[in-house]
Order: structure tokens, then sequence, then C-alpha cells
């Protein structure tokens, strides 16, 4: 799976891919993320990659030239391989998908993340700002509107963060073996512990269940169920 995420902060997500579970398959080669800064496409002196927008109204808009122009650079990257395809296999533009975030967008889901990793090869992110992304855009490019929740943000590279996360995890070879996936557990949203057995705190001492201590594990999975929550 690659994810290409278009935004003019890129050095605002890649400490955050470079680390943990999705450092660790990046290295592996289970998921590649790449980063395009929407300034590099912009034109003239400034590289002005937002404007005013028609009729009038508060805030600038991300202007749709440069945002074609970084598609247009992806998707050519995606169909050249295609062209060459070997055994291995190579990302096509139909197993492709473009995502534009937005507070008024389709909200996202575990069962979309599931289906995402099965279905596409390759997903790109346009991480708006200001007061949004150019209206062309979607229709150009068959984008779908994305939102993260029912709230609004400064941008869209937390959005991105989040999706192409829960997107990944999906993807076999990225959870290591001490991890797996809630869903496939059968059972989720119940209390964990670890050591210390008894933690003191302010003079007051806080134990864990006798059951989980029990190596009964048909009991142990009664108190789980009872507790479980469900997450999706």
């Amino acid at each position: 799976m690659k994810f290409d995420i278009i935004t003019i902060f890129p050095e605002v997500l890649k400490e955050y891919f470079d680390s943990s579970i999705l450092g660790r398959a990046r290295k592996s080669g289970a998921i590649k993320i790449r980063f395009h800064d929407l300034r590099k496409y912009a034109t003239g002196k400034h590289k002005k990659v937002d404007d005013r927008p028609f009729g009038g109204g508060p805030g600038m808009v991300l202007k749709i030239e440069p945002i074609a122009k970084s598609i247009s650079k992806i998707k050519s990257k995606i169909s050249r391989p295609h062209r060459q395809r070997s055994v291995a296999g190579a990302a096509n533009l139909e197993n492709s998908k473009i995502i534009i975030f937005s507070p008024s967008g389709k909200q996202f889901t575990q069962k979309m993340a599931r289906d995402w990793a099965k279905k596409y090869d390759n997903i790109i992110m346009i991480c708006g700002r200001y007061e949004g992304v150019d209206a062309r855009v979607k229709k150009i490019f068959s984008a779908e509107e994305i939102s993260i929740g029912p709230y609004v943000l400064t941008g869209g590279e937390l959005p991105a963060a989040v999706v192409a996360d829960a997107v990944s995890r999906q993807i076999p070879g990225v959870l290591g073996k001490e991890e797996s996936l809630e869903e496939e557990r059968g059972l989720s949203g119940f209390p964990i512990y670890t050591r210390p057995e008894i933690f003191e705190f302010k003079g007051k001492k806080y134990s864990i269940s006798k059951i989980l201590k029990s190596g009964d594990h048909k009991k142990i999975n009664t108190w789980r169920s009872a507790r479980s929550k469900k997450l999706f």
C-alpha cells in the first residue's frame, strides 16, 4: 500500500510516520508513505498556493493549479510501472483513491479502513487548509470528501495521519507478533492491567481482579466479555 500525502506542511507528519509500528512497516516495505509539498508545484516568485474566494468571505482557499499538478505527477508515477507490469505486480490507476479532507465529508469508519486496505494499492490524500480546497478538484479528479469526526480542524494533516494509520493496520505484515487487530480478538474495550499487581497511591491500594491471575482462560474470557464494549 502506498500513501501519497499532499500538504503545505510535510514536516508535521514525517516524524510520526517514522516512529513505532508505522516506522517499522515503512522500513520493511509493507507500506510506503510519500509527502508532496504543495508549494513546490506553485508558480511565481512567492510560490503562492492560496487565494481569496470568489463571492467574497473570510479566509483563503487552496488553489486548484498546484493541486492538479501534484496529483497529475503522482498518478503518472502510479501508471508508469503498470505499463511495465512484472510478475510481482504493480499499482494501477484503477486501484487508486483520492481523498479530500473536509468537515462536511463522509465520516471515516473502521469498516472503510478495512475495505480500502483490501481494495486499493494507492491512496492520495489532499490536506486542506484555511477555508478548504477549490471545489473543482473534487469534480476533476473524482475525489471523495472524508471527515474523521464532527468537528473542524485547522488542516488535513491530522486526518491524513489517522486514515493512513487505520488503513495500514489492516495490511498484512504491518502489525508485529505482539499486536493484533481488535476486531479479530472477539472482545474489545474491557479493562486491561499490567504489573504491579497492587498499586498504592496516596494511601489507597488499587488491585486487579483475582480472576485475571487465576490462569482459568474460560473464566477470564467470561470476565472480559461482561465488560467489553462495541468499538466498531
